[in-house]
């Protein structure tokens, strides 16, 4: 459907220019005043309001507010001979989505802007009708776990959500660190603000810098235009740094004097900029390591460890890969259309004994691989993926077997492992959770539980 664009100017020629100007591509109206142009809007729904500041009895500013106010308001672009920074910042105050000086008009740059500002409306509509969908994808129920270990991320969660804490998500890859920070987030007062996700590792030394604080034009080759970056595009919202282990040290020092004082400045200028983002950062490597490698400040690594929160690897957590595989299982079948009731016990077996290195993530797209493949109502061996079903069972590390033998819980079997894990390694802990395939920290967090401090 053809965008439909009320142009509002006082000129009879320029308005008229405009018109013939962007008449093949959009279904323009004009108004030669606020009033005639404010009548326009109640009857009818425009797609973009392109208005001159200078009107006849009300300037284009109180217009663009007018628009705003309308239960379906148009994007308003403000066009003035009069250009300045100053009015340029209250116009945006007022709601305008974008100001063009007529000095610098120029068709192809307006249409180009005029389409920019449309594509940026319809995803904020789009973002709007998703809200209910991402509010409930988002909630606890999708961090699935009855381990004790994720007992333990489910209390964390809750209780800095509503927090403005700095978080540090740590864990191995594929271990949910960014639906955690997606949680944390939709359980937070900044939920109806925007969530940027930056993928630290993604992106060079070079532009990491400029990504996230913006930059002003000619600050570098290839500059054209002034350009904000993701600290300002979060604002009153949630700005998540991933792999933040990967950002170099200049960058570093900006985010350090972010983290301290709330500021910073574009790439190219000198002018000192506010923020009101809360910082969620995750990382897959050590950052005490880092440190001592000397790769990474410790003053900000200090910064960012407020509230760290660590994800276990799946093999810490063997007792909730039937809840996630289920889980997985029930949406790929409803995505595929397929009636799959679940998993044959050799399934059940295999999945158990499996290492899962790369986690939860890896498990779902194995559970997306069996549910394209089965032919059946039960996902059976052959349709897992090759390394899953011929994975060799771990030396005394399958504590399901142990589990049927014994008559034991889930806990009682995990209990009963560390202690023979610990008694093999003659009490030294970090022997002891290398055999166990966990860290040392969850080794010593689980030794706690089970009142095996004296083991």
């Amino acid at each position: 459907m053809t965008p439909t664009l009320l142009i509002v100017d006082d000129e009879k020629t320029q308005r008229e220019g405009l018109r013939a100007a962007l008449e093949d591509h959009f279904d323009v109206y004009i108004a030669e005043d606020a009033k005639t142009a404010a009548d326009l809007l109640e009857r009818e729904h425009f797609d973009v309001l392109l208005t001159d500041f200078r009107l006849p009895s009300e300037d284009g500013m109180k217009l663009i507010a007018r628009a705003k106010s309308l239960s379906q308001p148009p994007v308003c672009i403000l066009m003035t001979a009069y250009g300045s920074e100053e009015l340029a910042v209250e116009a945006m105050k007022r709601g305008a989505d974008d100001y063009i000086p007529k000095a610098k008009l120029q068709i192809d740059e307006l249409e180009m802007r005029i389409r920019r500002a449309l594509r940026h409306q319809n995803l904020e509509t789009e973002n709007v009708a998703l809200h209910q969908r991402l509010d409930s994808k988002f909630r606890m129920e999708n961090l699935i776990g009855e381990s004790s270990a994720m007992k333990a991320v489910f209390d964390m969660v809750r209780q800095v959500a509503p927090l403005h804490t700095t978080v540090l998500l740590e864990g191995e890859s594929g271990t949910g660190k960014e639906l955690v920070a997606k949680i944390i987030h939709q359980l937070s007062p900044r939920a109806q603000q925007p969530m940027v996700t930056v993928h630290c590792a993604a992106l060079a030394p070079t532009l990491l810098e400029s990504e996230l604080f913006g930059h002003e034009k000619g600050a570098f080759t290839g500059a054209n235009e002034r350009r904000i970056g993701y600290f300002e595009a979060a604002q009153g919202g949630t700005l998540f740094l991933d792999e933040i282990g990967e950002i170099d040290t200049s960058t570093q020092v900006k985010l350090l004097r972010f983290l301290g004082e709330r500021t910073f400045q574009r790439v190219g200028s000198n002018k000192t900029l506010t923020a009101d983002v809360r910082l969620v950062a995750a990382t897959n490597k050590s950052l005490e390591a880092l440190v001592q490698a000397g790769s990474f400040r410790e003053d900000l690594f200090y910064r960012l460890n407020v509230v760290p929160i660590e994800l276990p690897p799946l093999r810490e957590r063997f007792e909730d890969i039937p809840l996630l595989a289920k889980a997985f299982l029930d949406q790929f079948a409803r995505e595929h259309g397929k009636e799959i009731t679940g998993f044959t016990n050799e399934v059940s077996e295999l999945l158990l004994r499996y290492p899962w290195p790369g986690n939860v993530r890896e498990l779902r797209t194995a559970i997306e691989h069996a549910v394209a493949l089965c032919r059946g109502d039960k996902i059976t061996a052959r349709d897992l993926p090759l390394k899953v079903r011929t994975a060799p069972i771990p030396a005394g590390m399958d504590p399901r077997r142990l589990l049927a033998r014994n008559n034991l819980t889930v806990q009682e079997a995990e209990k009963e492992l560390i202690i023979r894990a610990l008694k093999d390694s003659q009490g030294i802990r970090t022997l002891a959770a290398k055999k166990l395939g966990m860290s040392r920290r969850t080794l010593h967090r689980k030794i706690h539980e089970y009142h095996l401090e004296e083991s």
